[in-house]
């Protein structure tokens, strides 16, 4: 298991560092001049200000220099600062917590409503109870998420008024409950898909007609054995879905108007902000491989068998 584990480590460290040069390489190599940014494109700014900019932000150096100088920040805990002086660590510490609540929130309401359903259809295969599964989840997957969320916007928070329409002055849970939902709607609906589809394979499996011949309690069958084989590509998924959450709330945090990281993203790509942008998102792919890696050793607890591959 050590060694499974060590693996696995390694190779979230080889990706890690591809995917922070790929994210500076974008950012960085986007068309504009961040420092005229600054000024609105006014061109206010005297030709030393400029220069001493330029030259605190490494941007007279190439891109590799400026990746491995970034990159001797970051080893050091040192996320850089943005174009206005302040740190990047700040500004995710100030927007974290919001991130966090409405991340996990949709991310507890994918497990709690998805993995139900998706047993439910899945002992009821062919019955209206699966169909009606099968036919809302197709419903999720077709609609854009800005429909959902304009939708839900404006059913729940104006016309019934069960939410608030934007904000997070009322606190958690009810500002969080409605951006959430939508925020994890398609996450819900392939959990519940996934949980049903491979609950009806491992229905079908060979220890399962062989624990039924032995006479073992349908229940004990189910939960036992059925169950924990289903839940692997499940607990697979909602693991790597855990850092789509949080990278995917740019959308849902600009339409309820959520202070989060995704919002700082948002408004960093408009201010051609390079530093915020890629403090933010190294720090969501770095949240992305942790799961990632916590998956893969629940995956070789679940089945021993993966250890050894």
């Amino acid at each position: 298991m050590t060694r499974y584990i060590l693996l696995r480590v390694l190779l979230a460290l080889s990706v890690a560092l591809g995917a922070t040069f790929l994210i500076f390489l974008v950012v960085f190599a986007l068309p504009g001049d961040p420092i005229q940014a600054l000024t609105g494109g006014q061109h206010v700014m005297s030709a030393s200000v400029e220069a001493a900019l330029r030259e605190r932000y490494h941007l007279n150096d190439s891109l590799p220099v400026q990746y491995l100088k970034y990159m001797g920040g970051l080893l050091q805990g040192d996320l850089g600062e943005d174009f206005t002086g302040r740190p990047v660590s700040a500004i995710i510490a100030e927007s974290w917590p919001t991130t966090a609540k409405l991340g996990l929130t949709a991310f507890a309401l994918e497990i709690v409503v998805g993995i139900p359903l998706g047993l439910w259809a899945g002992l009821r295969k062919g019955r209206p109870v699966d169909y009606t599964v099968l036919g809302g989840t197709i419903l999720a997957f077709a609609v854009p998420i800005f429909v959902i969320g304009y939708t839900a916007q404006i059913l729940f928070g104006i016309n019934l008024g069960w939410f608030p329409v934007a904000g997070t002055e009322e606190g958690w849970p009810t500002s969080y409950i409605l951006p959430a939902l939508v925020l994890g709607i398609l996450g819900l609906a392939t959990t519940a898909r996934l949980m049903r589809t491979s609950l009806v394979e491992t229905l079908s499996a060979d220890f399962i007609r062989t624990a039924i011949a032995k006479g073992l309690p349908r229940r004990r069958i189910i939960v036992n054995h059925a169950m924990r084989n289903s839940l692997i590509p499940v607990v697979t998924y909602l693991a790597i879905d855990l850092g789509g959450l949080l990278g995917g709330a740019v959308i849902i945090e600009g339409i309820f108007n959520i202070p989060g990281l995704g919002f700082q993203i948002f408004e960093g790509i408009k201010q051609q902000n390079g530093p915020v942008v890629v403090g933010i998102s190294t720090l969501l792919v770095l949240i992305f491989l942790a799961a990632n890696l916590v998956v893969d050793v629940i995956y070789g607890v679940l089945d021993p068998r993966i250890r050894y591959e």
